[in-house]
């Protein structure tokens, strides 16, 4: 069986522009939960989804009511690494229905209202624990995405969009369980990938984006892109490279600027209109199908870019995929050259 909506979002997303929303555990804090609406697991935001869900329901509003066309569901934490710090690890599949359908319900409730289609973006977060590292077992997080996917697709999610991905195994498991998910409902939906690139220039364990690139496209992701760490200006040669070589559709949820420590804690100094500047020229420059924000952004941050880029059609692209092989850190392209070329392994004789 094929979800309905999901068709209709990749549709969208191949022809025009789509805005999802912005930050969500700021706004969650905001409201004050406390420990009680926490079940005693103070910081588990996805506890509120069952708890408070009133709560969860008036972020979701607050976006829409600013014109975005998807929202992320409060699930960025329901998986096996996190939950399981707090000892709740089974619940995964509860707690991941319940923030889909709750989103589910808002955007059905704005889509009844003006006919417009509402999507639910189903969120997979990245954990605390690398596979890479060797903190936790693959197969252990792979099947665990599955049962976090399959909980979202329960709750009636449109898309599954493994975000904020910081290494490429973990990544890749997050994926294999989307898709498991897909094939165990009989419920086909696309799968969006967005990694998150650090100041550095690379992933948090050294991955460049051409790396991630070739790692990712041939498992059958339907977009990729980035979100969180920095904001617009960082991202910007990484989706030069993007719109260049990837066949799939792209996306930039960036941050609202690189945080300033204050007295009174973290400021996000990019404004709504900056951001909504980046944005409109990132879907000039790149081709982006799909725009939103992640850390520091508000609902008016959202308003403004959704006033600049909504319904644009996606500008085409040329992309020249290379071939090539990837290593954790760069890829590289299947490329004879005449030159010498020397395979070896250094030794660090300093031990």
């Amino acid at each position: 069986m094929t979800g309905t909506r999901g068709e209709d979002l990749r549709t969208a997303l191949a022809t025009r522009v789509v805005v999802a929303d912005g930050a969500m555990g700021t706004m969650l804090q905001a409201q004050d939960p406390t420990l009680e609406d926490f079940q005693g697991l103070e910081g588990c935001n996805e506890i509120l989804n069952v708890t408070r869900p009133d709560i969860v329901r008036s972020v979701h509003d607050a976006y829409f009511a600013v014109g975005v066309d998807c929202v992320e569901t409060n699930t960025f934490g329901a998986n096996l690494a996190a939950l399981g710090e707090y000892g709740i690890a089974e619940r995964t599949s509860e707690l991941s229905e319940a923030g889909a359908r709750i989103a589910r319900e808002t955007a059905d409730a704005y889509a009844a209202r003006d006919g417009r289609p509402r999507w639910v973006l189903g969120s997979m977060g990245p954990g605390t624990k690398l596979p890479t590292l060797g903190h936790i077992a693959f197969h252990a997080i792979r099947d665990a995405y599955q049962r976090n996917a399959e909980g979202l697709l329960a709750g009636g999610a449109d898309a599954l969009l493994v975000e904020t991905t910081q290494d490429l195994l973990q990544t890749k498991a997050a994926v294999l369980g989307a898709k498991r998910a897909s094939a165990a409902t009989g419920v086909d939906v696309p799968v969006l990938v967005s990694v998150t690139v650090e100041t550095t220039g690379t992933m948090l364990l050294g991955s460049e984006i051409g790396a991630a690139l070739t790692a990712l496209e041939p498992l059958g992701i339907d977009m990729i892109g980035l979100n969180c760490a920095t904001g617009p200006a960082e991202m910007s040669e990484h989706l030069r490279h993007l719109s260049r070589h990837a066949r799939v559709p792209l996306s930039c949820m960036p941050n609202a600027g690189l945080p300033v420590l204050t007295k009174d804690g973290a400021h996000y100094p990019l404004t709504a209109v900056e951001l909504a500047d980046a944005q409109e020229a990132f879907v000039r420059d790149y081709g982006l199908s799909l725009v939103g924000g992640c850390c520091g952004t508000t609902p008016e941050h959202l308003r403004r870019v959704v006033e600049r880029v909504r319904g644009l059609e996606v500008p085409p692209r040329d992309p020249r995929p290379e071939p090539g092989a990837a290593s954790l850190y760069q890829s590289v392209p299947f490329r004879q050259d005449t030159a010498y070329l020397a395979i070896g392994e250094r030794t660090n004789a300093n031990g």
